[in-house]
């Protein structure tokens, strides 16, 4: 072969030879936002099914070696938890899961009752039977998870039982603000539903609402699913006031043994 063959046919290799240009800004956009977005997602999993405590301190460090991304897309869904209300980003100190303090968490309860009364009253006169075989499913599992004292698996299926109803009702954005109140109230509920004596009393209530929005009388749906929250709430002052008297008690110191007789 002569050197011009030769010559020409490395010019022809390099002809069809495509030549891979860097991706476009917008789609490196999209994949950091995608990123972000499974992240957030997984962190705020975990936080709602008590991976992570509330108060705990996330680290980029962790969560990038866990999830398998980088800290950028983590920094980001620390923004999105924030705006969520499960995270508090604190100036040289890190990003703290939240702390639902009682006072912050009635006001959640008495915003929850009204929406739930609202979702209640459209359910029982819209639900589907395969909506009510979907709900009925979880609540079974509900059952089950209260017998064996598993709060955390309870946990999980109450916020799945309650999301679906609101998801069954249809108006998109009810369901943004009802999900945005319902995943803070979590912070604070959880110490309350880790009290097995809580779960049955809790099982039959879900299994009440069920037969309420069944029988497809709207007030009745509207006033069980109303009454449900707030008798929840009346738990957790309850149970906040026993836990001050506890406090109390433990503080005070023991008593001398002349003053004992």
């Amino acid at each position: 072969m002569t050197d011009r063959s030769r010559t020409g046919s490395t010019s022809a290799v390099h002809a069809i030879t495509p030549q891979l240009a860097p991706p476009p800004a917008s789609i490196a956009v999209l994949r950091s936002a995608s990123l972000s977005s499974a992240a957030q997602h997984e962190i705020e999993r975990m936080i709602l099914e008590g991976d992570i405590k509330a108060g705990a301190k996330l680290t980029e460090a962790w969560l990038s070696e866990r999830l398998g991304v980088s800290r950028g897309p983590i920094r980001e869904a620390f923004r999105m938890l924030e705006e969520a209300g499960l995270v508090r980003q604190e100036k040289n100190r890190g990003v703290f899961v939240r702390e639902i303090p009682l006072e912050e968490a009635l006001e959640i309860f008495d915003l929850r009752a009204a929406m739930d009364e609202l979702v209640g009253r459209r359910l029982a006169e819209s639900i589907t039977p395969e909506q009510l075989k979907t709900a009925r499913g979880i609540v079974e599992k509900m059952d089950v998870a209260a017998r064996a004292g598993d709060g955390d698996a309870y946990h999980v299926l109450n916020l799945h039982f309650h999301d679906s109803l609101v998801e069954f009702a249809g108006n998109r954005k009810l369901a943004v603000m009802y999900r945005k109140l319902v995943k803070e109230l979590a912070l604070y509920r959880r110490r309350n539903l880790r009290d097995q004596d809580a779960l049955p009393h809790s099982a039959a209530e879900h299994r009440a609402i069920l037969k309420a929005i069944a029988s497809g009388d709207a007030e009745h749906a509207g006033h069980a699913m109303y009454d449900h929250v707030i008798e929840s709430k009346q738990r957790a002052l309850d149970g906040s006031v026993a836990k001050a008297s506890q406090r109390t008690k433990a503080s005070r110191p023991p008593a001398s043994r002349k003053a004992r007789r």
